[in-house]
């Protein structure tokens, strides 16, 4: 008893199907990681701007006000 040969499906509609979802694969792929890059653009200012709040917050700090009475100042409140 021999093995059984098995022939692969070669037909053309199998391979444009294999063909359309590995193209669907890469393009969710390449959709996720355009996602992540606006994600990280849309973060990138919140650097500089806690960099800056916190700045004011030592300053007001240094003047002798409490930590809350300098955050509550840098928030746009009065001291």
């Amino acid at each position: 008893m021999g093995k059984k040969s098995k022939k692969c499906s070669s037909s053309k509609s199998g391979r444009m199907l294999w063909y359309a979802f590995t193209a669907a694969g890469l393009g969710a792929r390449g959709l996720a990681a355009l996602a992540l890059v606006a994600i990280s653009l849309k973060m990138h200012p919140l650097k500089y701007q806690s960099k800056f709040f916190n700045a004011c917050v030592e300053e007001i700090k240094e003047s002798g006000n409490s930590i809350a009475e300098s955050v509550r100042f840098c928030n746009g409140g009065n001291v």
